[in-house]
């Protein structure tokens, strides 16, 4: 009984129309389904990632993750149940909208909508980007990772730590208290940060290709004012990415390159150089913790910190180095 990742998600919008934009046109999505009132995408094989509902509302409505089968399912319900959880079994109503087989849900200690679910439907057209990109890192490690913000830590991380079983990759208690939370050896597929109120910071979208990343940087600052965190390298996941906000209220890290650890013998450690190796200026930080993050930044630089760059087969090309410095460097392990 485990989770195997994020599988999909629900989202509140003002307008259809934005989504119809923002999702295509900068982020890549293919937009399927739409009705008067809603609207799916696709990133991948699955029938849909991402569901908007038109509803004058703003943010995530539920969060759906994945288990392996019927079994499974009945076994977390149960479990919850015993923990006291109140777990609603969806109608198959439900289930066709989730375009899954079963689901179950209930409210976490936070009022976030949990859906558990198994069964989610292939799509019997390939996938078909918005735009001319390469696709979306997803398959056994689920669509991305999710981010929600709290009043205080203790209030979420007991739930998903000692209820669901996710386990701590890492955690920063400077320039803000985060902790990064995995299921699979994606290096986190859920966070949590205490900022003092229930909310939605971020969805995280990974790309195949490093290149990606810099054209929708390009587009979102074509489009005015939609940086929310500029470009930087994170140096826990040892992403590369950008945020945008995204039109309900949320931001969507863009990232490429994310590190996989293996979630059987991780051990969760504290993030001391703070959650970026460079760049990621926050413009929803305050100035105090602002100068808290550039300070980090500073001691990054001066210290040299640098991560490997995480590639697969396919999206990189080796280089030979020529340079008997370099060589002896790399003999030396530094």
């Amino acid at each position: 009984m485990r989770i195997l990742g994020l599988g999909y998600l629900g989202v509140n919008a003002e307008s259809l129309s934005d989504w119809l934009d923002f999702g295509p046109n900068l982020l890549g999505l293919q937009a399927v389904d739409k009705t008067g009132k809603t609207l799916a995408f696709r990133m991948d094989d699955r029938r849909q990632r991402l569901h908007v509902e038109e509803n004058g509302r703003t943010s995530m409505e539920y969060f759906g993750w994945e288990v392996r089968d019927s079994a499974a399912l009945h076994a977390f319900a149960a479990h919850l149940e015993g923990h006291g959880y109140h777990v609603i079994y969806g109608e198959r109503w439900l289930a066709d909208q989730r375009c899954v087989t079963e689901l179950v849900w209930l409210l976490d200690p936070a009022g976030n909508r949990v859906e558990l679910f198994h069964g989610a439907e292939i799509a019997a057209a390939p996938f078909v980007p918005g735009r001319n990109i390469g696709g979306f890192r997803t398959g056994a490690m689920g669509l991305g990772h999710a981010v929600l913000t709290c009043e205080k830590m203790s209030d979420l991380l007991p739930f998903y730590t000692e209820i669901l079983g996710f386990g701590v990759s890492d955690y920063v208690l400077e320039p803000f208290k985060a902790y990064f939370l995995h299921v699979n050896p994606r290096h986190h597929s859920l966070a949590l940060v205490e900022t003092g109120q229930r909310g939605v910071h971020h969805l995280m979208m990974e790309l195949m290709h490093f290149d990606d990343i810099g054209h929708a940087y390009d587009l979102a600052h074509q489009r005015g004012d939609e940086i929310g965190v500029t470009l930087g390298r994170h140096s826990n996941d040892h992403m590369t990415s950008f945020y945008t906000h995204s039109p309900s209220k949320f931001m969507i890290e863009y990232g490429w390159g994310g590190r996989e650890i293996d979630p059987n013998d991780w051990q969760p450690f504290e993030l001391t150089e703070g959650p970026s190796i460079w760049g990621h200026n926050r413009s929803w930080l305050s100035d105090e913790a602002n100068e808290v993050a550039h300070a980090m930044l500073r001691r990054n630089a001066d210290a040299g910190l640098r991560r490997p760059v995480n590639v697969m087969p396919g999206n990189h090309r080796q280089m030979s180095a020529n340079c008997g410095w370099w060589d002896s460097l790399v003999r030396n392990g530094r």
